[in-house]
């Protein structure tokens, strides 16, 4: 993809901070950050694997979400990192592509988990048919509809950036290229590419929230019809992960994107997409890991074969 309506050819990311005192110590915290992200996620999508026992809706949503994790991570962990130990030059084409794979991965990974969420509702709310209902058939659409959406929104934010002029200043104060922080660079008048983008950020976050608002309204609905308190307790046990994740992704991306920038002044931009874009997908194994008696059991049970073998 060459810039054909612009002068700049490349760009330079500015990265996280200008300050040298805190290069090599932040450069160290988020190679720890994806080093624990690409074994976390790699690991849960082993263990899904390789484990029958696995072989269930819940967790064929939850090897993709480890899998979009994975996946989006290392679209934007490794550009970051060069930012702390070199000046970090990103070609026109490099930060289209960037730009489209980051918004693919992060929009669907907005639907997976109202997919999650939508399971967790069958799963409660209406148990005796379970499996009717979450057949692999149905996963597997709702699985292409998350796909799909991804790569719909993608096509509409790489497309509306892309059709921008870039006439000089070629510096990104972002530690990646992200919609915002490349409007601010264009000649034109981006009021109407700031609509496009709040409408489809709108659709994008606004469609699973209330999709999990919904879910999570039933499910509440049907725990509180349990007599027995153990009853109870197993049903918000199987929830609270997800809710959690749900919490984290959802709250910090709603707050950089669904604000008008002139609110949310870059620089703080940039903190807030550290959480969804680096320590939602370190943690999301470890919140699904620590807290699922499921997967702790399956993880014994294999690294006891593994070792006694």
């Amino acid at each position: 993809m060459a810039a054909k309506n612009s002068s700049v050819t490349e760009f330079i990311l500015t990265g996280l901070t200008d300050q040298p005192g805190l290069q090599i110590p932040l450069f160290l915290l988020f190679l720890g950050f994806y080093m624990v992200t690409l074994l976390g996620n790699l690991g849960l999508i082993t263990l899904i694997g390789l484990n029958s026992r696995l072989h269930t809706p819940m967790y064929f949503f939850l090897f993709n979400l480890s899998l979009v994790d994975f996946c989006y991570s290392t679209t934007i962990t490794p550009k970051m990192l060069k930012s702390f130990v070199s000046k970090n030059i990103i070609l026109y084409a490099e930060c289209m592509t960037q730009l489209f794979f980051f918004c693919f991965f992060v929009i669907s990974e907005s639907f997976l988990l109202s997919a999650m969420a939508y399971d967790r509702y069958v799963a409660i709310c209406k148990p005796l048919v379970y499996t009717l209902t979450m057949s692999p058939q149905v996963c597997l659409f709702l699985l292409l509809g998350v796909y799909v959406m991804g790569f719909s929104g993608a096509m509409v934010h790489m497309g509306s950036i892309a059709s921008l002029t870039f006439c000089a200043d070629n510096l990104v104060n972002h530690f990646m290229c992200d919609i915002f922080p490349l409007l601010e660079l264009s000649c034109n008048n981006t009021y109407v590419h700031e609509l496009v983008v709040f409408v489809r950020v709108a659709m994008d976050i606004g469609i699973p929230i209330v999709t999990i608002f919904i879910s999570y309204a039933l499910i509440l609905s049907s725990i509180l019809h349990i007599h027995s308190t153990e009853g109870r307790s197993k049903a918000f046990s199987t929830c609270s992960s997800h809710i959690i994740v749900v919490s984290l992704f959802f709250g910090s991306g709603a707050f950089v994107y669904l604000k008008p920038p002139s609110i949310l002044p870059l620089n703080q931009g940039k903190v807030f997409s550290l959480f969804y874009t680096i320590v939602v997908p370190m943690l999301n194994p470890l919140i699904y890991s620590l807290r699922n008696k499921d997967v702790k059991v399956t993880l014994r049970k294999t690294l006891e074969r593994k070792i006694f073998s």
